[in-house]
């Protein structure tokens, strides 16, 4: 096939690529005549007709898509769903790849990102949870309502694309979707001022939330409760039913696992835990040090840290700090305007702890946050994290100073997109670890 020059590549044009290593955010690097083009809906080693979806000249890159499959990877499968593909539901990432290579390709970003942001060369293992070979396993997908149709968002778009299910998700999710579209059409016909539908199946609940979100006002909460294992036993923990808990249904246990394997935290110690959202690793964290210990937890969101107090009410060693990481550690935000000096420490964090663990967002803790964590000389320092960039960066920051990356594991919470959740382990380098 001939197709226009690289230079002059626009939105609609197609043009036949070799395609390259996968890259971080689900598409791999392909190139024209030079040209780099991001293209989604292949694999490397596959030869495609990429149709142009965004960029045109002048572009330092295109973003593309690959509406035909010349040549094929061994690693390709038919896709589950029947809203996947170019052009459709941009939910998933990887249905048209198997599941044990996606966990493949996801090692190679994790690894990629670490050497290149770094400096760390590092072999990378993602391990799967149980899921049905990367099907139903969503217990929380939201989908979108507009102009009277429910359905899932197209890639980088606001467009929805009309669905009555989610292969991805837990049974109990469609049933919940079908019967509510069902009720709508019986009782009302539409669902004028919704903007989206949530569907939520709680672990510690018979039923399943469904909550509609008003377009213009503030969505009512409705708590709900999810139930964790931890290694003192069973707890029950409220949050949201809009708020942040992990969607995977085996992650929250897969998680406490991995964090408190990593912690190894003693009776006795103080631990931080911060953006720890409800308080899904502060329970246990705050089981762990025990009585004579202490457990710091640090939230942001209003609702969440109500809920974070509530579920660490049977723990008395553990406080509850309100407020967001940078603010309370003195460190000026990106973008804020500069004031004659950086804004005051909080005297209710504590000038040193023995173990911190982090589950920042997904743009990570920064330089500042990071050099205020090892002020405080932690002997263990775990990082969770939902993107690999951001783990890099925040680990070439933590390896400068003065702290080695001693342990990575990768979790594939997230089958069939190409996020992937690590859970990284950083002691003092040499003569400064602590016994």
């Amino acid at each position: 096939m001939t197709g226009p020059a690289a230079d002059e590549l626009t939105v609609g044009d197609e043009v036949d690529v070799e395609v390259g290593p996968i890259a971080h955010g689900g598409h791999c690097v392909a190139r024209h005549e030079g040209r780099v083009l991001f293209v989604r809906h292949t694999l490397p080693g596959e030869r495609v007709r990429a149709r142009i979806t965004e960029g045109g000249p002048g572009d330092r890159f295109l973003r593309a898509d690959a509406v035909e499959v010349l040549t094929a990877s061994p690693d390709r499968v038919p896709v589950r769903c029947p809203v996947a593909g170019p052009g459709r539901c941009g939910g998933c990432d990887f249905q048209h790849v198997s599941t044990e290579h996606q966990r493949r390709l996801k090692a190679d970003v994790v690894a990629e990102q670490l050497q290149r942001l770094a400096g760390i060369e590092r072999e990378v293992l993602v391990e799967p949870l149980d899921d049905e070979d990367g099907l139903r396993y969503r217990t929380r997908v939201e989908f979108a309502v507009v102009d009277g149709q429910v359905g899932l968002r197209r890639h980088r778009s606001h467009d929805v694309v009309p669905v009555t299910g989610c292969p991805i998700a837990v049974p109990e999710i469609d049933e919940a979707l079908v019967e509510t579209l069902a009720d709508v059409e019986r009782t009302r016909g539409e669902l004028d001022g919704i903007s989206a539908l949530d569907i939520v199946v709680p672990s510690a609940e018979a039923d399943t939330v469904v909550v509609e979100v008003p377009t213009e006002e503030p969505t009512p909460p409705i708590t709900i409760t999810e139930r964790v294992a931890t290694p003192a036993g069973e707890r029950v923990l409220g949050v949201d039913a809009r708020g942040f808990w992990q969607v995977h249904r085996y992650a929250p246990r897969a998680f406490v696992d991995a964090v408190l394997a990593a912690a190894d935290v003693r009776p006795g110690e103080r631990v931080l835990d911060l953006y720890s959202g409800v308080g899904l690793l502060s329970v246990p964290l705050a089981e762990a040090v025990g009585p004579d210990g202490q457990l710091i937890a640090v939230e942001s969101d209003r609702r969440a840290t109500e809920h974070l107090r509530d579920n660490l009410a049977a723990t008395p060693q553990a406080l509850v700090v309100p407020g967001r990481v940078d603010d309370l550690f003195g460190v000026a935000r990106k973008g804020r305007r500069r004031g004659p000096r950086r804004p005051a420490r909080s005297d209710l964090l504590p000038p040193s702890a023995d173990v911190v663990v982090l589950d920042p967002p997904r743009t990570g803790a920064g330089r500042g946050v990071v050099e205020a964590l090892t002020s405080l000389r932690p002997r263990r320092l775990v990082y969770v994290a939902c993107d690999p960039a951001a783990l890099a960066r925040d680990t070439g920051y933590l390896t400068g100073l003065g702290y080695d990356l001693t342990d990575l594991r990768a979790l594939d919470a997230f089958p069939m997109t190409h996020h992937v959740e690590c859970v990284a382990t950083f002691e003092p380098k040499g003569e400064d670890a602590r016994p």
